[in-house]
């Protein structure tokens, strides 16, 4: 994660934030209280900005509001043991698969995910909001792709590392 500020002089500051999953989000607060939230795509490299994907424009309640909301004030997840109580050790998660991670362009069954590590991979969706339930061992991962997973917790930490380092 990548942070900057900078103060817009008559204007107000800006704050940019570059995400693990490589978009961007600045937020400009304006003298006048009102924020202004851009969501952006990557560029080439990290500090690249590319095309905005969204705008909005929050006054001072609204702003606070939201803060409350992200900052976890208003609603706290439930613990993950919780969770693995009530399907008796099984966890499903959603992993996204981030820029600089090894396993881009590399199949299922070329990193042999289920011998490897025992999670089994339920679906994907794509960054483009595409589906595929069950993908089967020629998949190809793609940046940005989100895929769902199911095992114990040992079973997905390998396969979080798998993904990321590609290699146990």
């Amino acid at each position: 994660m990548h942070f900057k500020e900078t103060d817009l002089p008559g204007i107000g500051r800006k704050y940019w934030l570059h995400t693990r999953s490589g978009e961007h989000l600045i937020v400009v607060i304006h003298n006048d209280e009102r924020r202004d939230l851009f969501h952006m795509e990557s560029g080439d490299t990290p500090e690249e900005v590319g095309d905005m994907v969204s705008l909005v424009t929050l006054d001072d309640e609204e702003a606070r509001a939201v803060a409350a909301i992200v900052g976890g004030m208003t609603y706290k997840p439930k613990f993950q043991d919780e969770r693995e109580v009530m399907l008796e050790g099984l966890l499903i998660e959603w992993l996204r698969i981030e820029p600089h991670s090894r396993s881009i362009g590399r199949t299922i069954g070329e990193l042999d995910i289920r011998q490897a590590t025992g999670a089994v991979i339920l679906a994907v969706v794509e960054k483009n909001r595409e589906k595929q339930f069950n993908p089967g061992p020629d998949y190809v991962f793609t940046s940005g792709a989100t895929i769902v997973v199911a095992g114990e917790r040992d079973q997905i930490r390998q396969l979080k590392r798998l993904l990321s380092d590609g290699r146990l």
